[in-house]
C-alpha cells in the first residue's frame, strides 16, 4: 500500500502542494504552497538536503503564518540520517474563524 494510501486508510485529510494567497491589507502580494496539509490542522514540508539551515526553518513558518496553522513539521531526507523539526507558529491565532478560506488546491 502507497503511504498516501495509508493515510486516507486511516482516515486522515491529507491534501498536497496547497496554494495560499498571501494577503496583506486586504491585497493579494502574491503566493506560497506547502507540500502538504494534514487534517487542516499540520504543515508538513519536506527537503532533500544535506542539512537544515535556517532559510529552511523561516520558511516552514512562513508557511504556519500564512496558513494561520499552529504547528507544523520540516522533514529532510537528503541527511546522512533523517532529520525532523517540530515547528510552532508563534503568531498563531485561535480566534480567527476560518483560516483556511484563502487555501486552494494546485490545479
Amino acid at each position: 500500500m502507497h503511504w498516501k494510501e495509508k493515510w486516507h486508510y486511516k482516515g486522515y485529510i491529507l491534501r498536497e502542494n496547497l496554494k495560499c494567497l498571501s494577503i496583506i491589507k486586504d491585497v493579494q502580494i502574491g503566493t506560497r504552497r506547502v507540500d502538504f496539509l494534514v487534517e487542516q490542522v499540520v504543515s508538513v514540508e519536506l527537503k532533500a538536503l544535506v542539512i537544515i539551515e535556517d532559510v529552511h526553518l523561516a520558511q516552514a513558518i512562513n508557511y504556519l503564518e500564512a496558513y494561520n496553522l499552529e504547528i507544523g513539521m520540516l522533514i529532510n531526507f537528503g541527511a546522512k540520517s533523517l532529520q525532523f523539526k517540530r515547528l510552532i507558529n508563534p503568531k498563531f491565532n485561535s480566534n480567527q474563524i476560518n483560516r483556511n478560506n484563502h487555501i486552494n488546491q494546485k490545479f
